[in-house]
């Protein structure tokens, strides 16, 4: 992997030992790196200087990890993965809520995250190899009132943007493809995640609510996601 052609990483944490070892890591992995110790730095950081990936820790001083995610999504839909102590699920939700695309417990294991790391720009190099002009295989899907064109990673409903996360995009994907079938947790897991990384099902959950919130934005009355409960979920025949 060349220098021009290394993704970059933005890691932001305020315990050095977490940024020092990862760091570590992932440029052995042949990664870019840029370190941040606080949101405030990290949000001037990736406002000037792009990545292709943030790991946020969530909490920080000066800005913390869910009002740098906040921030960060009015103006991108940049891969996001937290990192958060066990004893933090209600933070994890809020995140996923607020469109981060995964998250670690700590402490956790370096292999693990390059894995998760890996698998989430997988599912983010369709947009990237179009914007560069190469082929990707992809192509549009449209669903009644929705059309999803994955060469753009571009989702609208009734003609409306609904910007959508990567992992958030396949999911309705996944779930479009198939109107009236049945997809159960573990099915989505899969197509997002792939089957390499673990997911709990609240991950699907808090997705597919985020999701929802979205096309509630462009349409009031946006109910073509149907949860069965106990089964799963899946996308209503027009």
């Amino acid at each position: 992997m060349t220098e021009r052609t290394k993704q970059t990483i933005a890691l932001v944490d305020d315990d050095r030992n977490i940024l020092t070892s990862v760091q570590m890591t992932l440029e052995a992995e042949g990664f870019n790196v840029r370190t941040y110790t606080d949101g405030e730095s990290a949000l001037q950081g990736l406002t000037a200087y792009p990545v292709d990936l943030a790991i946020l820790d969530i909490k920080m001083p000066r800005m913390d990890g869910m009002e740098l995610l906040q921030r960060l999504r009015t103006r991108s839909n940049l891969p996001v993965i937290f990192l958060s102590s066990k004893n933090e699920e209600v933070d994890q939700l809020m995140g996923l809520r607020l469109g981060a695309d995964d998250y670690i417990t700590k402490p956790f294991s370096q292999r693990l995250l390059l894995e998760r790391i890996r698998a989430l720009l997988r599912r983010n190099e369709v947009s990237r190899a179009e914007a560069n002009g190469a082929p990707t295989g992809g192509g549009a899907l449209t669903r009644g009132n929705l059309s999803l064109d994955e060469l753009r990673h571009k989702c609208t409903w009734k003609g409306e943007d609904v910007p959508l996360t990567v992992t958030e995009f396949l999911l309705v994907k996944t779930l479009a493809q198939r109107p009236g079938l049945v997809k159960s947790r573990d099915q989505l897991i899969d197509a997002a995640y792939g089957d390499t990384v673990y997911v709990d099902d609240r991950t699907i959950d808090s997705h597919i609510k985020r999701v929802r919130k979205k096309f509630r934005q462009v349409d009031d009355d946006f109910n073509q996601i149907e949860t069965l409960y106990g089964i799963g979920y899946r996308y209503k025949e027009d």
